[in-house]
């Protein structure tokens, strides 16, 4: 690796207080959702583990007590050796991110008066916004409804609220039963980086998969999803639950599909449904800008592969003339 010199070192001034590294991780813990602290604490343990130390709040200091442009260097030798490692850039990305975050909230509360200048690398939109597509998810939802044991009837009203709502696994995983309305066809939802549940409305579908599988699980307080493995049985529904369940269904009816490929089809099929308005389709996603949807409307079309097939077609008939 061609490491870079560090820089001369510039301390913080004598008159601030050694900061508590401890009550900076915690602070930067606060207020996230599980799996963002799992991503976040997976993300800062390799650069832990980079800078030779053994614990986070010894990565932090390494970070932030010799200044700016040391932590800037750190940065950048984190970034290469990611980058030497072979690590798809999306994921160094986001790796420095949560470094960047770390700074900032040091600078936010005052332990550190400077930010974190490295960026991560381009990366160009490739994920398949498609999903199973429309008769993927329809097999799937049908596979599911056969199933009418209590297993069968969480696993088809998880679907349901997966794709009829275009609900992320963490979002279905945090609903309680009292977060749920059947009467009214209203379920209140977590959103992702929200801090206050927001209410959707149900589609009929959804709400009587929803009813049939309170019928199995009993209406008590608690959280909606269960899981039923002899090991975690009655506790919470976990994210990999989730996911486990979803490549199972799918692997029975030959489709190789994830929770979020649920959504994607969901989000895909009501572009389709409302021919490409993104203003519906934004509030139906919660999607908080239209970029995003733009790639699923881009993936929809294929805008660029009908383009490429005018130009080949211009240039056959100049070969022909």
């Amino acid at each position: 690796m061609n490491e870079l010199l560090p820089p001369e070192k510039t301390p913080l001034s004598s008159t601030s207080q050694a900061p508590d590294m401890r009550r900076l991780m915690e602070s930067f813990f606060q207020n996230r959702s599980a799996g963002t602290i799992k991503a976040y604490r997976q993300d800062l343990q390799s650069f832990t583990a980079f800078v030779g130390v053994k614990t986070l709040e010894e990565a932090a200091k390494k970070l932030l007590l010799q200044g700016h442009g040391e932590a800037n260097w750190w940065a950048l030798q984190f970034k290469s050796h990611l980058s030497e490692k072979k690590l798809a850039p999306a994921s160094i990305n986001r790796k420095l991110a949560a470094l960047r975050s770390l700074v900032n909230l040091a600078r936010v509360i005052g332990m550190v008066p400077f930010a974190l200048e490295v960026d991560g690398f381009e990366v160009e939109a490739l994920r398949d916004t498609r999903g199973p597509g429309a008769e993927g998810v329809e097999k799937i939802l049908k596979r599911a409804e056969l199933q009418t044991d209590k297993k069968g009837r969480r696993d088809y009203a998880m679907l349901r609220l997966l794709f009829d709502l275009a609900l992320r696994r963490a979002e279905v995983c945090s609903i309680d039963v009292e977060h749920v309305n059947v009467e009214h066809g209203k379920l209140f939802v977590l959103g992702k980086g929200r801090h206050q549940r927001e209410g959707l409305t149900m589609p009929e579908e959804t709400v009587e998969a929803v009813r049939y599988w309170l019928k199995e699980r009993g209406e008590e307080k608690g959280p909606l999803l269960l899981a039923l493995d002899p090991r975690s049985y009655g506790k919470r529904l976990g994210v990999d639950g989730v996911y486990q369940v979803v490549k199972k269904v799918g692997e029975s009816v030959g489709i190789r599909v994830r929770p979020h490929g649920l959504r994607h089809a969901a989000i895909t099929e009501a572009l389709d449904a409302t021919g490409g308005d993104l203003r519906q389709v934004q509030r139906f996603s919660r999607h908080r800008s239209y970029d995003m949807l733009m790639i699923y409307d881009d993936a929809r079309g294929d805008f660029q592969g009908n383009v490429a097939k005018l130009v080949a077609k211009r240039a056959r008939r100049k070969k022909e003339l």
